[in-house]
């Protein structure tokens, strides 16, 4: 091995996060681990882009892509934020990380937003997510001493409405991942901090409707996130995707009475990432090579190709066929009860197919709304036992200001 163990680790980290075995191959086709045909998880760098941040939308089931508009929306679709109803605010999320692991891991998100005009809104955000301290090795278990790797990511985004109902969004991040630090590995590879850039679109369309005796409205939103360039972590010939993610969904809200709300929202979500392929093996088991040392793919499609080829490839590259790519949705479903914009309880469930990652489990949460400050707190159920993400708490404070 050439790469320092960190890489390793990191690998294991998104095969954690994802709460599957390794796949059989790194994006940039590096063996992680012997092939598991029945089980191709996708995996990419920096997949904190993707962790639900906030304690509403993770405590509907990380649904948000259609619902109405918060200080969290840059992260869930950037053409809602022209819709937010407060001329200016401003939140701080919160969570342990794999607390039933580790104790030293957290994912802090800060976000603000202020009206342009009664059409325009802009917002920014900053992720950081703190992978704690680990020990260091070559690839020969030499010990390089102890680093802290983090990740951060920093945005802007720009709302519009386009009319009444509908409106567009974009964002833009500057993504920094840390890590090894200047700890160089063996064999010549130098390992360094990976960066890139990401940008988000997304529409999101809102309209009040009666339905039967109620009044209520009705959202959908679709938004396609963390477009850019691949990462890397040492050379330019080891390059890694990021978390590139299409999602599409739906939101119903009726008003019960003047002073009760209930929500009900439904999210899908897929990573536009190249499904990794099935390689050739010998008769033992091992991998089959060409004259050039390169592994030979016998069902799918190669894995190591431009952004826009891999992410309008990904519809129709999973060795299974469709059957394969219909399992590599993953579905949110939340509801929200809110009490006299004051009070609110939630709760969702997020699925994903057990060859695709395998995460699935309930959520709950609450929230307080006194005037201009708020709070939500939500809690992960998972539906196994002795699941990674069990455990996990979302803490969220907001601030707004109306004039």
């Amino acid at each position: 091995m050439k790469k320092i163990a960190i890489l390793n680790r990191r690998n294991l980290l998104l095969a954690v996060f994802t709460l599957a075995t390794l796949s059989a191959y790194g994006q940039n086709g590096t063996i992680i681990s012997g092939q598991d045909p029945g089980r191709r998880v996708i995996t990419t760098a920096v997949p904190f882009l993707n962790f639900a941040p906030d304690s509403r939308h993770s405590g509907m089931g990380d649904v948000g892509v259609a619902l109405s508009p918060d200080g969290s929306s840059a992260h869930w679709n950037a053409g809602q934020l022209a819709f937010v109803e407060e001329d200016m605010g401003f939140s701080l999320s919160y969570s342990p990380w794999l607390g039933k692991l580790v104790n030293d891991m957290s994912l802090s998100y800060l976000t603000g937003f202020f009206r342009i005009d009664q059409v325009s809104a802009f917002g920014f955000d900053l992720r950081y997510f703190d992978m704690g301290d680990i020990q260091l090795t070559d690839g020969n278990g030499q010990d390089l001493g102890e680093f802290n790797p983090r990740d951060i990511a920093l945005g802007g985004t720009y709302s519009r409405k386009l009319s009444s109902y509908l409106g567009l969004g974009i964002s833009a991040r500057f993504i920094y991942s840390n890590l090894s630090g200047n700890i160089s590995s063996v064999g010549g590879t130098e390992a360094k901090p990976g960066i890139s850039v990401g940008t988000d679109v997304g529409l999101y369309y809102s309209k009040p409707i009666y339905a039967g005796a109620k009044d209520a409205n009705f959202s959908w939103g679709v938004s396609i996130s963390n477009i850019g360039p691949k990462i890397t972590y040492n050379s330019a010939d080891d390059l890694d995707y990021i978390p590139t993610n299409l999602k599409v969904g739906t939101a119903l809200s009726l008003d019960l009475d003047p002073v009760n709300t209930l929500t009900f929202a439904l999210d899908l979500n897929k990573l536009l990432v190249p499904t990794p392929p099935i390689y050739a093996t010998n008769e033992d088991g091992t991998l089959v090579t060409d004259n050039n040392g390169n592994l030979i793919i016998e069902e799918g499609n190669d894995p190591n190709r431009p952004l826009l080829s891999g992410m309008f490839g990904s519809f129709a590259d999973a060795p299974g066929g469709f059957s394969e790519e219909m399992q590599e949705i993953m579905i949110s479903f939340g509801v929200e009860y809110i009490y006299d914009n004051k009070f609110a309880l939630r709760t969702g469930y997020f699925y994903e197919n057990p060859n695709k990652g395998g995460r699935q489990y309930f959520t709950m949460g609450v929230g307080f709304d006194l005037k201009k400050l708020g709070f939500d707190f939500s809690y992960l159920v998972p539906q196994k036992q002795n699941n990674p993400l069990a455990e996990t708490l979302r803490f969220t404070l907001m601030y707004n200001i109306t004039n």
